[in-house]
């Protein structure tokens, strides 16, 4: 009597599967991989590659190999002595650095809570909430080299109603200008950054306001909880992962503004950017090179923040790492 041949193994077939799915993930996101690997990856690799040459904008594939000369680099006088150069020796870098951050922190911040605020109202019921919600995306919408024209002309100084407003309030004796001013120069950067993506922040923390299971408030509201601990000690914990995502979005965005900035304050010292600055010396001055150093440098930036801050996320009040 011949035996019959065993069945395959569930674990087996159970493999087998998950090969399969594996590989058809692969080839479903192999569009995509290459598709970043020529439009942000390889970009950026020649992007560094470049900082370490004397490449120009006029000569791209005649540069000569120079080390570390765009970043630092000294040399001794006769005298003695020693005259320092490249970017981390730069007036101007350390500048659009500070400014950078000053812009990303303050921005950030102020957006976080004005858009923790309006998602906490536009999250009650109340009569035209749709229409209210709808209305809030408005400044979100709209092109930020729009934006910018728009409050240019708002904060002009001769004919801006801001002034005009501010004028017949009395809250100032004599017209500003805004944007040229390096006393305010930021200041109207930040109002109107802020104005735009508020709205952004407030949708994302809505929709984590949105997967708040109703049952914890009304057993809230039935022991006698304040409303200000239930915010603190209910509320905001659910909603932190949303509001993680959140900040380190508007984050990214912030460390490398440029389009605002560049249309609303073009020429100010108050308020460049290092984005403002790369691409000066990128296009403008002709200093290619110098210019992919100062953009290796922010790309550098970024990641150590966006490292610490998911770090940071990952670590319980206690200070125990959560799983």
């Amino acid at each position: 009597m011949s035996t019959p041949s065993p069945s395959p193994s569930k674990p087996s077939a159970g493999l087998s599967l998950t090969a399969q799915r594996r590989r058809a993930a692969l080839w479903f996101l192999a569009p995509m991989l290459a598709a970043l690997f020529f439009v942000a990856a390889w970009p950026l690799l020649r992007t560094i590659y470049f900082s370490f040459t004397d490449t120009t904008l006029t000569n791209l594939y005649g540069g000569e190999w120079i080390g570390f000369d765009n970043y630092l680099s000294y040399r001794k006088l006769s005298s003695g002595r020693v005259i320092w150069r490249g970017t981390l020796a730069d007036p101007a870098w350390w500048n659009a650095f500070w400014n950078t951050l000053r812009f990303a922190f303050v921005s950030v911040g102020l957006e976080t809570v004005l858009g923790l605020g309006v998602a906490l109202v536009l999250h009650q019921n109340f009569t035209g909430r749709g229409w209210v919600r709808a209305a809030i995306l408005i400044p979100w919408a709209i092109p930020t080299i729009v934006s910018a024209r728009m409050w240019g002309w708002m904060l002009n100084d001769q004919f801006g109603i801001i002034n005009d407003l501010l004028l017949k309030l009395g809250l100032i004796d004599a017209k500003i200008a805004w944007t040229a001013n390096v006393d305010t120069a930021m200041t109207a950067v930040l109002i109107v950054d802020v104005w735009k993506t508020t709205p952004f922040m407030a949708l994302l923390c809505l929709a984590g306001l949105q997967m708040v299971p109703k049952d914890i408030y009304a057993a809230a509201r039935v022991d006698g909880i304040h409303p200000i601990r239930v915010f603190l000690r209910v509320t905001l914990p659910l909603i932190r992962p949303a509001l993680m995502v959140a900040v380190i979005f508007r984050m990214l965005d912030a460390l490398r503004v440029f389009d605002l900035i560049y249309v609303l304050t073009p020429n100010s010292k108050a308020t460049k950017t290092m984005s403002v600055i790369a691409r000066e010396n990128l296009i403008d001055f002709d200093k290619f090179a110098y210019g992919s150093a100062q953009s290796t440098l922010l790309f550098a930036l970024i990641a150590v923040f966006v490292s610490a801050y998911i770090w940071l996320g990952k670590v319980d009040l206690s200070g125990d790492q959560s799983q």
